[in-house]
C-alpha cells in the first residue's frame, strides 16, 4: 500500500507555495483591517453573505464529489470516477456563476480596486481564488476525460489524486477566505 501524500509530489510543492501566497494575503488583510476596523466593518456589511455561504456549500459539496471520484478509481471504477469528477466540475461552474454575478453587481455599483482598501482586498483575494477555481476546473476536466477513457486504474491513479489534492486546496482556501472577508468583524 502506498504511503505519503496522495498524488504527485510536484503538486504538493505547488500547493504549499500557493498556500504561502494566500497566507501572506490573509495576514496582510488582517493587519490592514486592524488599522481600519470601522471602514472594513462598514463595507463588509455591503457584501452578499448569502452568495458567499452558498458558494461555501457548493465548494464543500464539490470536494465530496472529488472524494467519491478518488474512491471510485481506487475500486477500479473509471467511468464512475469520471462522473463524480464531472459533478465536481459542474459544482465549480455554479461557484463561478455566483461569483461572476457578485463581481458584476459590484462593478455596476462602480466598485473597483481603487474604491477603498477594503474593496482592494476583497476584489484581489476573491478574484485570485476565482482564478484558482477556474484552473481547478480545467485540471478536473482533463482528469475526468482521462478517467472516462480508462487511462487510470486501481494501480495507477496518481493523476486523479493529484487533481483531487489541488481541488481540495482550492476548497480549503475558500473555507478560510469566506469567514475572513464576509463574516468576521
Amino acid at each position: 500500500m502506498k504511503r505519503g501524500l496522495p498524488g504527485d509530489f510536484a503538486i504538493w510543492i505547488f500547493i504549499f507555495a500557493e498556500l504561502l501566497v494566500f497566507g501572506v494575503f490573509f495576514l496582510s488583510y488582517a493587519f490592514t483591517r486592524a488599522s481600519h476596523v470601522e471602514l472594513f466593518n462598514h463595507y463588509q456589511q455591503q457584501l452578499n453573505r448569502e452568495s458567499g455561504a452558498i458558494n461555501t456549500i457548493v465548494l464543500i459539496t464539490s470536494s465530496f464529489f472529488v472524494v467519491r471520484a478518488v474512491t471510485a478509481i481506487k475500486h477500479g471504477a473509471s467511468a464512475l470516477c469520471a462522473r463524480w469528477l464531472g459533478l465536481a466540475v459542474l459544482s465549480g461552474g455554479v461557484f463561478v456563476w455566483i461569483k461572476l454575478l457578485e463581481f458584476a453587481a459590484k462593478h455596476a455599483e462602480g466598485i473597483s480596486l481603487s474604491t477603498n482598501i477594503f474593496y482592494m482586498f476583497y476584489l484581489s483575494l476573491t478574484f485570485f481564488h476565482f482564478m484558482h477555481v477556474l484552473m481547478g476546473m480545467v485540471i478536473l476536466t482533463v482528469v475526468a476525460v482521462k478517467a472516462g477513457r480508462g487511462d487510470y486504474s486501481v494501480e495507477n491513479h496518481t493523476g486523479v489524486e493529484t487533481g483531487a489534492s489541488y481541488w481540495h486546496m482550492v476548497d480549503l482556501v475558500w473555507i478560510v477566505l469566506f469567514p475572513l472577508i464576509y463574516v468576521m468583524h
